[in-house]
């Protein structure tokens, strides 16, 4: 192994040995002997198993030009900064390579939401703090601990804790690497991506929030890695949805186990797909296909999703959308099921769907420390999309908002965030709630 130095002076040392290394054949005979003797002792220095005694004088030169050669490319990429993401290493660690402990990350929300003819409410929306580890260059570890609504106590009202991903990354190829532990549903925009910084408005966008829930995570396994330029992908066999927890108004959310016992008799298969090959460009689909019945005697639906997806800057605007739709078979079936279990009818639709747009303009220089985004979204979201035979949809379900508002950073890192909602919904009976948000949150 070759001995760790400091990465400047060990370059300087390496440039100056190749160079003595090219003119050496320039030198008179009388002196040739030494002065090989003297560069194999310098690179003995470096690298003590270098040995090139049993070989003539010129297969000596040119093992010590190739040795010293080879010395210094391999200390320029060790020098070389590590991207935030890098990709898998090509060559097997040592056996000596010590542990990496990461950094502590974090971010945390705080929002006032109030509702048109409701009093106001503030809530410490989430504490989340976000652990790393490396063991080798090859095996690294990842989690994200939650903390929702500040205080935690019996009942859904007072807070909760979730473990929302703690996974391990075995890296293998570029193109293949297998993840194991609890990892989140990659679909969508804002499940993998929900730092309060990474989106704009208070709340997280209705439809992947409704539509596609809002966070998604189970214990899973998988594979990941990179196609080619510009296209990288995530495949999961992870814990199933329960359907005796899915409701009109919620659609499929409910039915997340949350890596709590997962029932594992039917797990779901989840896939996506980006395109990142351009600059300020970001593509991507998903699909996810799951039985949900493994609570139920009778019927065991089987929940299909997908979505498509993207994000694109051109100068100082940003614009972003999303497609999701989910369909539910024997949706009818389960409708009855659960009725006839819990004593309601859940009027459970066959298919969900939904959609939105969101242009946004950052209106200060490029040169100023500070940013500030202006934007307008647009969602529609009905969970009663198509409704199985004999079941009629309930139109409250059936809404859309425009999303006005500003995203204010004194710091990349940091958001304070203003938006108005009008909602609306297709009921002439019960009317949807105009909504005024604020929020600060932050990332270290």
């Amino acid at each position: 192994m070759v001995k760790q130095t400091d990465s400047p002076r060990f370059i300087y040392v390496a440039l100056a040995l190749l160079l003595a290394v090219s003119t050496l054949a320039a030198q008179s005979t009388a002196d040739h002997e030494r002065r090989l003797a003297e560069l194999e002792r310098k690179v003995r220095l470096l690298d003590p198993s270098f040995r090139t005694a049993a070989l003539d004088p010129a297969a000596r030169l040119q093992a010590l030009e190739a040795k010293v050669e080879e010395l210094l490319s391999r200390q320029t990429a060790a020098a070389t900064p590590t991207p935030q993401a890098p990709p898998p290493a090509q060559t097997p660690p040592a056996a000596d390579e010590p542990e990496t402990r990461m950094p502590v990350a974090g971010y945390m929300e705080m929002h006032f939401n109030k509702e048109r003819g409701q009093p106001g409410n503030l809530d410490f929306h989430r504490f989340v703090l976000l652990f790393g580890h490396s063991f080798s260059d090859r095996i690294k570890f990842w989690s994200e601990l939650e903390v929702e609504h500040a205080l935690v106590e019996g009942g859904k009202e007072k807070g909760e804790v979730e473990v929302e991903q703690a996974y391990l990354d075995f890296l293998i190829k570029p193109w293949l690497n297998l993840r194991a532990g609890m990892v989140l549903a990659p679909v969508g925009i804002i499940n993998e991506r929900h730092e309060p910084t990474s989106f704009n408005g208070v709340e997280r966008p209705a439809v992947e929030s409704v539509i596609i829930p809002s966070t998604w995570f189970d214990t899973g396994v998988g594979l990941t890695g990179d196609f080619g330029p510009g296209f990288r992908y995530r495949a999961y066999v992870m814990g199933g949805l329960d359907a005796t927890e899915f409701t009109a108004e919620n659609g499929i959310g409910g039915g997340r186990q949350h890596g709590f016992q997962t029932n594992f008799r039917n797990p779901a298969k989840v896939f996506r797909v980006e395109y990142l090959g351009q600059p300020r460009l970001a593509l991507g689909t998903s699909f996810y296909s799951g039985h949900a019945g493994f609570n139920l005697n009778s019927v065991n639906p089987r929940v299909n999703l997908f979505d498509i997806d993207g994000r694109y800057s051109y100068r100082r605007f940003d614009f972003r959308g999303l497609f999701a739709n989910v369909w539910i078979d024997r949706a009818g079936e389960l409708n009855n099921t659960l009725q006839r279990q819990f004593g309601f009818n859940p009027n459970i639709a066959s298919q969900l769907r939904g959609w939105y747009l969101e242009p946004a303009a950052r209106i200060f220089p490029r040169r100023t420390r500070h940013d500030m985004a202006l934007f307008l979204r647009h969602e529609r979201f009905n969970t009663q999309h198509q409704m199985p035979r004999g079941f009629t949809p309930l139109e409250q379900f059936n809404r859309s908002a425009w999303v006005v508002g500003a995203t204010y950073k004194p710091n990349a890192d940091v958001a304070l965030k203003f938006d108005y909602i009008f909602n609306n919904n297709a009921s002439s009976v019960v009317k949807a709630r105009n909504s005024l948000n604020l929020g600060i949150g932050w990332w270290f």
